[in-house]
C-alpha cells in the first residue's frame, strides 16, 4: 500500500510531545557500559547561551564515580543554578547499551545523522529549520503551502509518478510542518533507502511548484482548515497564541488566514524556499535498517549539490532579529452553542536550550492528565486531578509544555461545563502557585518514573527514532542519550521545582484563551490576581 499525505501538526496547538533539553555530550559509549564518554567535537548554533565553536579532547568518566559536582555539574554544563545529583548516583548501564547516534556534516554544511538497528526497515527524512515563525505576515501560511506542493511534482518526476514510484515498493511518504520546523520523511525496506532518498532529494530540489498545482491545493488546504476548525483544542491554542504572543512571529497560525491561502504567489513560495531551505539548516536522518557510511554516501549524491549558504544565518539569528514573548493578555470566544467550555492558562517559560528546560518537564509531569470519565481522582497523588475531581463542573484536564527556540508556554487546558467555572480557574493558578512554596515528594517521585517512560515509549519504531534525531539536531545540534535525560531528570528536586516556580509562574503575566459557554468564567485580572498570595 502506499500512503501519500499531509498532516497538520501543530506545535503549540495541541498538547505536545515531550519537550527534551540541551547540553554538550553527544553519545555515549556502547562497548563499554561502565563508562561515559564526551566526542571531542561539539558545536553550537550562531547566537547560542552556550558560548562560541570550539572542541576539546575525549574523555572518559566511570559512571560509577560522579561526585556531587558529577553528571550534570561537570558534564552537562546546566550552570550553578541547576541542582546536582547525590554523590552516590549511578547510571543504569542498560541505558548505556542506546545505539550510537552518528552525525557528519557535508561541506555545504547539511548535516547527516542516523541510529542503526536490524529491524528490515528504515525511516530517511530531512528536518529543515523553517517553519511558520520565519514567515512575514503577507505570506504566513507559505511553509504549509509548500508543504503540500512539494510532492506535485518535479522536473524529473509528475505528480502520477512519484505516487506511483511510492507505491510499487510499498512506501510511506508524508510531511508535516509546525511553527519552527519543517519535516519531509520517507519510511520502506532496507533495499529500497537509496530510492526513497533520491525521491526525497528530487523533491526538495526540483519541485516545480506550478501555478495550477498552487490554484488546486487553495481549496484542499481551505478545506483542511474547516476540518482543523471543528477541533476545539487545536483552535483554542490558535487562539492562545495569536494572544499570548501577539504582535511577534510566534502568534501567526500555521496554515495562515484565509485571504493569504487564496493570494499567494508561485514567487513568493520560491522566495520561501530560497530563503530558508539551506543546507545548513537542514538534517538528513536515517533510522533503522541502514549504515551511516551508506546514508553519507547518499547524501553527498543526492544533497551535496545543494550549494553553500553564503551569509551563513541561522534559525537563531531569524529568533535575535525579531524575539518572541509573552504579552499578558486574554482571548474570549463566548459561544453558547457548544457544550463544553475549552479553557487555557499559560506562562511565559525558556527556550529549549535553557537550563531550566528539564525542570518544567517534570513540572509538566506532576500536573500532568486527568479525566473524569478515566476515573475519580482521589487515589492520585496528582494534586490538580484530585482538586478539580472534587469540582463538579470540570470535565478533564491536560498539561502542556510547549518549547521554542527563546520561548515557551507552560500551563494547563482545561475543559468544563457549567455556571462556576472560577472554581476551575482557581485550582489551576492554586496548584501552579503553590508550586512555589511547597512540593509534595511522593508526586514528584511519581512524576519523573512517568516521566521517564513516556520517554521511552515514545522511542517506538523507525520513524519515532527519525523524528527524535531530527528535532534534537536542530534545536540543540545533537541527539541527547537517554542516560544523559535520565540524569537530568533524576536531578530535579524540591528546591529546583520551587526556585523555577518563583521565577517563571509567582506575579507573571498569563496567557489565558477561552471558548464556548464561558461566561462564568472569571476576566483576566482576577486570574491575575491569583498568580500570588501572602500565605500558604
Amino acid at each position: 500500500t502506499m500512503a501519500l499525505s499531509s498532516r497538520l501538526m501543530m506545535a503549540g496547538s495541541r498538547i505536545p510531545s515531550i519537550s527534551l533539553f540541551t547540553s554538550a555530550i553527544r553519545t555515549f559509549t556502547t562497548k563499554a557500559p561502565s563508562k561515559l564518554i564526551i566526542p571531542s567535537s561539539r558545536k553550537f548554533a550562531s547566537g547560542s547561551s552556550h558560548g562560541g565553536h570550539g572542541s576539546m579532547p575525549d574523555k572518559v568518566y566511570p559512571v560509577s564515580s560522579f561526585s556531587t559536582e558529577g553528571i550534570l555539574g561537570t558534564l552537562f554544563g546546566l550552570g550553578k543554578t541547576t541542582t546536582t545529583l547525590p554523590a552516590d548516583y549511578k547510571v543504569d548501564p542498560a541505558l548505556l547499551m542506546q545505539p550510537a547516534t552518528k552525525v557528519t556534516t557535508l561541506k555545504n554544511g547539511m548535516r547527516v545523522a542516523s541510529e542503526t538497528s536490524k529491524v528490515g526497515t528504515a525511516t530517511v527524512g530531512v528536518w529543515i529549520d523553517a517553519g511558520t515563525r520565519y514567515e512575514s505576515p503577507e505570506i504566513n501560511g507559505a511553509a504549509h503551502f509548500l508543504e503540500h506542493l512539494i510532492f506535485k511534482g518535479t522536473n524529473k518526476r509528475t505528480q502520477r509518478q512519484i505516487e506511483q514510484e511510492v507505491e510499487n515498493i510499498g512506501a510511506h511518504l508524508n510531511a508535516y510542518t509546525s511553527r519552527e520546523q519543517t519535516v519531509y520523511f520517507a519510511r520502506s525496506l532496507k533495499e529500497d533507502v537509496p530510492q526513497v532518498t533520491e525521491l526525497l532529494a528530487d523533491i526538495l530540489k526540483n519541485s516545480k511548484i506550478a501555478p495550477d498545482a498552487i490554484d488546486r491545493e487553495r481549496d484542499v488546504i481551505l478545506r483542511e482548515m474547516q476540518e482543523v476548525d471543528k477541533i476545539p483544542e487545536e483552535v483554542l491554542f490558535d487562539y492562545l497564541h495569536s494572544s499570548a504572543y501577539q504582535g511577534t512571529p510566534l502568534g501567526k497560525t500555521i496554515l495562515g488566514p484565509k485571504e493569504n491561502i487564496l493570494s499567494l504567489k508561485r514567487e513568493q513560495l520560491k522566495a520561501y524556499v530560497d530563503e530558508h531551505y539551506k543546507p545548513h539548516r537542514m538534517v538528513l536522518v536515517g533510522a533503522g535498517d541502514i549504515e551511516h557510511a551508506q546514508l553519507v554516501k547518499l547524501a553527498e549524491e543526492h544533497f551535496g549539490s545543494i550549494p553553500a549558504c553564503a551569509s551563513g544565518r541561522t534559525a537563531m539569528d531569524y529568533c535575535a532579529e525579531t524575539p518572541a514573548f509573552l504579552t499578558g493578555s486574554e482571548v474570549r470566544i463566548d459561544d453558547d452553542y457548544m457544550n463544553e467550555a475549552h479553557i487555557a492558562l499559560a506562562y511565559e517559560t525558556c527556550g529549549w536550550s535553557h537550563a531550566d528546560a528539564p525542570v518544567f518537564m517534570v513540572m509538566q509531569a506532576m500536573l500532568g492528565v486527568w479525566d473524569r470519565a478515566q476515573g475519580t481522582g482521589d487515589v492520585t497523588s496528582n494534586g490538580l486531578a484530585a482538586g478539580l475531581a472534587k469540582t463538579s463542573d470540570a470535565v478533564k484536564h491536560m498539561a502542556f509544555n510547549t518549547s521554542y527556540t527563546d520561548t515557551g508556554l507552560f500551563g494547563v487546558y482545561v475543559v468544563g461545563r457549567g455556571d462556576d467555572l472560577d472554581d476551575i480557574g482557581e485550582e489551576v493558578l492554586y496548584n501552579t502557585t503553590t508550586m512555589c512554596f511547597k512540593v509534595n515528594e511522593s508526586a514528584l517521585h511519581n512524576a519523573k518514573n512517568m516521566l521517564k517512560t513516556t520517554m521511552v515509549a515514545q522511542l517506538d519504531g523507525t520513524s519515532a527514532t527519525a523524528e527524535d534525531i531530527g528535532r534534537q539536531l536542530l534545536v540543540y545540534g545533537r541527539r541527547i542519550p537517554l542516560a544523559e535525560m535520565f540524569a537530568r531528570i533524576d536531578s530535579v528536586d524540591a528546591n529546583a521545582i520551587k526556585r523555577v516556580a518563583n521565577k517563571y509562574f509567582y506575579d507573571r503575566e498569563l496567557g489565558v484563551a477561552s471558548m464556548g459557554p464561558v461566561d462564568s468564567f472569571p476576566d483576566y485580572n482576577w486570574l491575575r490576581r491569583r498568580t500570588y498570595r501572602l500565605l500558604y
